[in-house]
């Protein structure tokens, strides 16, 4: 069964570019539209986000392209911060619906981690305020690791759970479930109410020749350990209607031989995106990991 979501290219990596530049990117990687990092050195930046962004949504729009998110910087945490109301006031008058916020730190230890959920859970009640006011959900990514909070499905319902989720929202991420071992079926069911946002990318567990044992590394899709028949069964089984993200991160994996020229990273993007497409829209793929 074919999914509505749009596959979309975060722009993390495409820098300041012209809207024109973005259109011909995104014909090459074949993608529906973007997540725009509104960051320091993309074409969106907290500074210019007023004049730029409904301008650029525009121009997107009119070359069929959709940019259903922003992605802010990963400190956007308080309501109050002199970047916030700009950019969910651009985000209104664009028809841009979902933002992606930072990250709250925590140091094991010397913070105690009920605390630092309460505390989060103060900052998202004014999110909330500001996102029905301007029309725009707030939505939490789960990011592997153990210095942030809301770094999987269950700790992110630590901070969601009993907020509207209308204007508060989880953000799954694929790879980084698989980084701390969360199953999905499990994930999907915690989160499907709030879920408002997918991001896809594949890792795979290899020997670490610095440290004894293990690590994971991230790596073209299909050819990582992330299940994607059963993440797109509970994409499915949830309705997920909302963004998928493409983040194409293995550009970290192919840097010793690109040694930073990204004409080969662009160039291959466009079978991450046609692997991603057919699970979207429920096409047959082959049983065997690709190698």
């Amino acid at each position: 069964m074919k999914m509505k979501c749009p596959l979309i290219y975060f722009t993390k990596h495409l820098g300041n570019l012209t809207a024109e530049q973005m259109i011909e990117k995104a014909q090459q990687f074949r993608c529906d539209g973007f997540d725009l990092a509104c960051r320091s050195g993309q074409t969106v930046t907290p500074e210019n986000v007023s004049s730029t962004l409904p301008k650029l949504v525009k121009q997107l729009h009119s070359a069929g392209l959709v940019v259903p998110m922003i992605t802010g910087n990963g400190n956007l945490l308080e309501p109050t911060d002199p970047t916030a109301e700009p950019i969910l006031g651009a985000m209104q008058e664009a028809g841009v619906t979902l933002l992606k916020m930072g990250y709250f730190p925590i140091n094991n230890k010397t913070e105690d981690y009920w605390e630092k959920v309460a505390y989060a859970r103060n900052q998202l009640e004014g999110w909330a305020r500001l996102g029905e006011r301007y029309g725009v959900r707030i939505c939490y990514h789960t990011h592997s690791g153990g210095d942030s909070m809301g770094i999987n499905a269950a700790a992110v319902m630590h901070l969601l759970h009993g907020f509207d989720p209308r204007w508060v929202g989880a953000y799954l991420d694929a790879g980084h479930q698989l980084l701390d071992g969360e199953h999905p079926d499990i994930a999907f069911n915690m989160v499907k109410r709030y879920l408002a946002i997918v991001a896809v990318k594949d890792a795979r567990k290899e020997p670490d020749n610095v440290n004894a044992g293990y690590k994971y590394t991230f790596c073209r899709a299909g050819r990582g350990d992330v299940d994607w028949q059963n993440y797109f069964e509970n994409l499915r089984l949830v309705n997920f209607q909302g963004p998928i993200s493409v983040h194409g991160l293995y550009e970290r994996y192919m840097a010793s031989f690109l040694k930073g020229d990204k004409s080969q990273y662009f160039a291959s993007l466009h079978s991450e995106f046609d692997f991603f497409r057919r699970y979207r829209d429920g096409q047959q793929l082959p049983t065997e990991k690709l190698v």
